[in-house]
């Protein structure tokens, strides 16, 4: 573990290089510390894969006194173990065809037939490690390297929500229209985010996803919401 600044008004703590369940815990017990004791002068907390950043008011406290007081934090929780179960979240997906154009692609990188794709990727259960990148778009671990497959060498300009994607050896879900280059497999009618509601993103950190395959009537006819498993 190390501290280190970034930029002027910002301290990063770093639990590991590598990302794992272990470093994840702590990232994840850590936030659960600020959001219970902010100090005097911290503005926010960014958790990602194995960091936590936590920016600072310079005008009230200096870099030193703040890393003094993320070493405090850290010390309340290196020792402790998350109680709280995982939620587990079945997100439905409609894959191949108009919704995973990339699908057949996936499966000749790999070897693979498209049905091997789609049951592989919904055979697994994948742990949301940090949002980014857009609102509610789940960074995730746990996909099966047999299905991994390189972004497309010229990206699209426009993706549709609730489009599900494969990027080296992640995969995860665009929130909101955008643009990416990742392999489009296929797309869920549940909305990740959903500004109208607290919270406005469906996921959080430390879910569990398990994909679920649909028809395209099912898709089309989706009038449900998220299925939470347990948790």
């Amino acid at each position: 573990m190390r501290y280190f600044s970034l930029g002027d008004t910002a301290v990063v703590v770093e639990f590991d290089t590598v990302i794992g369940s272990s470093s994840h815990e702590k990232v994840r017990l850590l936030s659960l510390y600020l959001d219970q004791y902010p100090f005097l002068g911290m503005i926010e907390y960014i958790p990602a894969f194995t960091t936590v950043t936590v920016f600072y008011d310079p005008f009230v406290l200096r870099y030193a006194e703040a890393e003094a007081e993320l070493e405090r934090a850290v010390s309340q929780v290196e020792h402790l173990s998350l109680k709280q179960k995982a939620r587990t979240v079945e997100i439905p997906v409609c894959y191949g065809g108009e919704f995973g154009p990339d699908l057949e692609d996936v499966a000749s990188h790999n070897g693979l037939t498209a049905e091997e794709v789609v049951r592989i990727h919904s055979g697994g259960e994948y742990l949301v490690y940090m949002i980014g990148f857009a609102p509610g778009f789940p960074y995730l671990g746990g996909m099966s390297e047999r299905i991994a497959a390189p972004r497309r060498s010229s990206p699209r300009l426009s993706i549709p929500a609730g489009t599900v994607g494969i990027a080296g050896m992640q995969t995860g879900v665009y929130p909101i229209e955008t643009p990416g280059g990742w392999q489009l497999i296929g797309r869920t009618p549940v909305p990740l985010f959903r500004p109208d509601r607290n919270p406005p993103t469906l996921l959080m950190a430390g879910d569990v996803i398990r994909f679920r395959p649909i028809t395209q009537d099912e898709y089309e006819n989706w009038e449900g919401d998220i299925v939470c498993v347990s948790g």
